[in-house]
């Protein structure tokens, strides 16, 4: 009788096993989402900078697709960018002294396709107000880039994507976000037309939902190190956004 009981017993945790081990190899074979390998999941930025104009700034771009990283002496003696353009990375650099105490404006120049490009970035006292107020680039004039401060509590991500709508239109439409701060902004590049539209910017709500300023149109959700959404703007038309964390 005992030898009975402990057969069955062994051929219930049999089952049990197997189960679980299908339910693993089921979820695992199913999932494909993107992850960005290269990405930081925790700040760059040292707390010793968070009330400073030095420390870490990233952006995205639109004029073409990109992101860009500033580093001003962030536990270096270095003031470096690396600006990535359609995949294709220049490191510039900044021969402007950093004064405590002062806002910071300055050219940053190197190569971009062997070609000699510069960017002048310029950020108030305390690392308020991060922007690049002009570039030159070529072949990619007019390029709009949208720029944040990363703090010790505050990571920084970049987001780049593509946008369709209605009637065929598409192009590029790339978010910069802080889970943190709960806030976003972004900047869309026509394909067609080939300028950049209005930036604009928002919030993130508890459903890891983007929603602009101004209307509360929900622009799309960020699951891990995607987005993905579609809404309808002002004419009515139909707009679906997708993008990929890769800063």
């Amino acid at each position: 009788m005992k030898k009975i009981q402990t057969s069955k017993l062994l051929l219930m945790w049999a089952v049990v096993i197997l189960g679980i081990s299908a339910i693993a190899f089921s979820c695992s074979s199913d999932s494909s989402a993107y992850t960005c390998a290269s990405c930081h999941d925790t700040p760059e930025a040292l707390a010793a900078n968070d009330g400073s104009a030095k420390g870490i700034y990233k952006g995205v771009e639109a004029g073409s697709t990109g992101t860009l990283s500033i580093n001003i002496l962030n536990g270096s003696s270095t003031i470096t960018a690396t600006m990535v353009l359609d995949g294709v990375t220049a490191l510039l650099t900044s021969s402007v002294a950093f004064v405590d105490g002062q806002a910071y404006v300055a050219p940053f120049t190197g190569t971009y396709n062997g070609t000699a490009v510069s960017i002048t970035f310029s950020v108030a006292i305390g690392g308020l107000s991060p922007i690049v107020t002009a570039s030159n680039i070529p072949g990619h004039a007019g390029a709009t880039f949208v720029l944040y401060k990363e703090t010790s509590v505050s990571l920084i991500e970049a987001f780049e994507g593509t946008y369709t709508k209605t009637g065929g239109e598409t192009g590029v439409f790339n978010i910069l976000l802080s889970r943190a701060l709960n806030k976003w902004g972004g900047v869309a590049l026509n394909n067609e037309a080939g300028s950049t539209s209005d930036e604009i910017d928002g919030t993130i709500n508890a459903d890891n939902q983007l929603i602009v300023n101004g209307n509360g149109i929900i622009l799309g959700t960020v699951s891990g190190d995607e987005i993905h959404g579609s809404f309808q703007d002002s004419s009515l038309a139909t707009i679906s956004i997708t993008g990929h964390r890769t800063l």
